[in-house]
């Protein structure tokens, strides 16, 4: 009989940690300044409809990646007030502490601010990324060729380009190096967990940084399939190709999250498995081998998820509790 295949978990590199998400709980895991280990434990909520979009080919892309910045920024803005208040002076933390006596820091309209700039923030950096390489391509070549399926693939190089050096600018900071080593250790336990390998820092160093349903690589599809649907459509002039990019950029993010399953589900496929190959290149920038230190906090994160996950009640959030 075969073994059941393993539930499928995602997870996000914070500050100083990494999240988790599971059937029922997003998990977050801070290494503190004094090397504790801190925990944001943010139960779901049951949401029948949007789990029933989930299941829509090409839609339920869009809803996860909406989702999933939404929550990621919860949790990132957990880490970076955890890394503050480290940094603070003593008298700055007792200040902090008592602010959060007088009031409840993730009330619901404090997560629903933070979820709707997480959004944003998204969308914003997703129309920049889309719409200057079409602006600069028209600048530099629009008068060079009338050929739109060139325009489209130069449109993608230079979209490549602009996200490689921006990747490899913010990787020179300490902070973010960082915050890439915990995007590889993210990687290694879940590569390890799929792997059915027992999770300590000593085997789980063993897998590899690299993981093929990364969002790194769902970026790298975004800029593929995007020359692809582009050239069905032409335009006349530089507003026209700046409105169609607006328009088809839920298309071009709902096939490249099919893409990428797709690319998923055959890497074990040895002729196949190569269609992963360039979104396992860019991982190559926004991934670093990460510390034991650091492999311990992603290990700690993972197993409160599945610890949560497996109770019956969905658990209560948690903000600072101690490892």
């Amino acid at each position: 009989m075969s073994k059941p295949s393993p539930s499928i978990y995602g997870g996000q590199a914070v500050i100083e940690g990494v999240m988790f998400a599971g059937k029922h709980v997003h998990v977050t895991a801070v290494r503190r300044k004094d090397q504790q280990i801190t925990f944001l434990e943010v139960p779901k909520k049951p949401t029948p409809v949007l789990n029933k979009i989930k299941k829509i080919p090409f839609v339920r892309g869009i809803v996860g990646i909406v989702e999933s910045a939404a929550k990621g920024s919860q949790h990132l803005t957990y880490s970076a007030e955890a890394y503050a208040e480290d940094e603070a002076g003593p008298e700055e933390a007792v200040k902090q502490k008592e602010q959060e006596k007088e009031k409840d820091r993730w009330n619901l309209t404090m997560i629903l601010g933070v979820a709707v700039v997480g959004i944003l923030s998204f969308v914003v950096g997703k129309l920049i990324f889309t719409l200057v390489p079409a602006f600069v391509e028209g600048l530099i070549f629009s008068q060079a060729f009338e050929n739109k399926i060139m325009h489209n693939l130069l449109e993608g190089v230079i979209k490549i380009i602009l996200l490689l050096v921006y990747l490899w600018f913010i990787s020179q900071t300490p902070m973010i190096k960082r915050l890439f080593q915990y995007h590889g250790a993210e990687h290694k336990v879940i590569s390890a967990y799929e792997a059915g390998s027992e999770l300590t820092v000593e085997k789980v160093q063993k897998f590899s940084r690299l993981h093929y349903r990364c969002g790194s690589s769902f970026i790298i599809f975004t800029v593929i399939v995007g020359v692809i649907i582009y050239s069905f459509f032409t335009w006349d002039s530089m507003a026209e190709r700046i409105m169609q990019r607006i328009l088809l950029l839920p298309v071009v993010l709902g096939v490249s999250y099919e893409v990428l399953r797709w690319t998923n589900a055959l890497r074990d496929i040895p002729v196949l498995k190569w269609l992963g190959a360039p979104g396992l290149w860019l991982q190559l920038l926004t991934t670093k081998e990460p510390s034991d230190d650091q492999v311990a906090v992603s290990i700690a994160s993972f197993n409160r998820m599945r610890e949560l996950d497996n109770e019956s009640s969905t658990p209560r959030v948690a903000l600072a509790k101690q490892a």
